[in-house]
């Protein structure tokens, strides 16, 4: 088999990809890219390798795969179905709905209130700013932040009910969930009201492979 390269962007969502590579035993090598300090921007160089110059980015020989839920299932069906609920049953069922509301509803709202809260602290013309300062918190206020409750409390009473997003056992969908829960939690949207969102970041921190992804990725602060 071709040896896998992972695109990987800092302080983004391709570290997904290098923990399930580690769950799932495979090799890799991975190609590293910075962020603009500035706009904190994907390089341009990022789309040599997709028109879109986004994260991740896969490459298994000739084949290119981007999007991370696409990755996932790209990988998981490279192993067989590792890390995939059996079909016809309720873990499977559970583990496709969260392999896709991990990026198509639940990370939405933390991007708008990333987006507002630059607005609200970005420097400009002294006329202007208190306005779109304005704008920023009522929006946020008003729609941004009650989403984001509403999913964390969602996601709280799901975890309330069984350790991983598909059931019992851990699964491929709760690495694409460590994102936007990982991402609430460094901008303070857990705050001790959801302790099992909590559990779940403390046990997948405890993971070897997760720990083995950060050290060969890199740091990770969760910006994007």
């Amino acid at each position: 088999m071709s040896m896998i390269v992972v695109h990987h962007l800092n302080n983004s969502r391709s570290q997904r990809i290098l923990w399930l590579l580690e769950e799932l035993g495979l090799e890799y090598e991975i190609k590293k890219y910075q962020r603009d300090p500035k706009t904190m921007l994907a390089p341009p160089a990022l789309r040599a390798v997709h028109p879109l110059g986004k994260s991740p980015v896969l490459q298994d020989g000739a084949t290119v795969v981007a999007e991370s839920g696409a990755i996932v299932e790209y990988l998981t069906g490279r192993q067989g179905g590792a890390l995939v609920p059996a079909a016809g049953t309720p873990e499977r069922l559970h583990y496709t709905y969260f392999l896709h509301y991990a990026e198509g509803s639940a990370m939405p709202p933390l991007l708008l209130k990333l987006v507002f809260d630059r607005v609200e602290s970005s420097p400009g013309p002294f006329f202007v700013r208190p306005i779109a300062r304005a704008i920023a918190a009522k929006v946020k206020d008003t729609f941004v932040l009650p989403q984001i409750r509403q999913h964390l409390a969602f996601l709280e009473g799901e975890l309330g009910q069984r350790d991983w997003f598909a059931g019992d056992a851990f699964s491929a969908a709760d690495i694409q969930m460590s994102f936007p829960l990982e991402a609430a939690a460094a901008r303070g949207g857990l705050d001790g009201q959801y302790p099992h969102l909590v559990a779940f970041l403390e046990r997948i921190h405890a993971r070897p492979a997760y720990r083995r992804a950060l050290e060969r990725g890199g740091k990770y602060d969760f910006v994007q």
